[in-house]
């Protein structure tokens, strides 16, 4: 394992944050929030609304900013989110999951629980030296994010979508070779 299941689970929810505002939008209404919330098992106030679905909209290019950015870089915004939104780290425990670190309380805004945790699990990464993990999709026509958690380094597309496209692609090109 190579970061900590929480850090490993935000960087996640951050990519995939980050992705859902390219073309097709995917973060639209407030059942894609919920949705979003539920499957990366957020926890602490989620209210719903249209208000917090905008905040949590809101929050997506500063995202791709961080995850996208060179490590030195990372450092300036991981420092910036955690001192505007006066965070505080505190081992905590809930559910199923055992002490893991929160650093704001579970009824501030989802928006700013988003962009902390991301933070939290960008010292991990910027620590580790392991920012090369986290990159732009491979394909030339997609700028989505990719985070490779793989062993030996091999994710080079944002999804299967854009990994299948390119291997038809490289296929089609090697036959036409062949062909002349």
């Amino acid at each position: 394992m190579l970061f900590a299941d929480d850090t490993s689970e935000a960087l996640r929810a951050a990519v995939e944050l980050a992705n859902s505002a390219l073309e097709p939008d995917t973060m639209t209404t407030v059942d894609d929030l919920v949705a979003f919330y539920e499957g990366y098992g957020y926890t602490g106030t989620l209210t719903g609304d249209e208000a917090e679905l905008a905040a949590v909209r809101e929050i997506r290019p500063a995202l791709r900013t961080l995850l996208s950015s060179p490590r030195d870089e990372a450092v300036a915004h991981v420092n910036a989110m955690l001192r505007e939104n006066a965070a505080l780290p505190q081992l905590v425990r809930h559910g199923s999951t055992d002490w893991h670190l929160h650093a704001v309380d579970d009824d501030r805004p989802l928006a700013t629980r988003i962009l902390v945790e991301t933070a939290m699990a960008m010292i991990d990464v910027v620590r580790a030296d392991e920012t090369s993990r986290l990159g732009v999709c491979a394909d030339d026509t997609c700028e989505g994010l990719v985070l490779d958690l793989s062993r030996n380094r091999s994710r080079r597309f944002c999804s299967t979508a854009c990994s299948n496209r390119n291997a038809v692609a490289a296929y089609r090109a090697r036959r036409a070779e062949d062909e002349r």
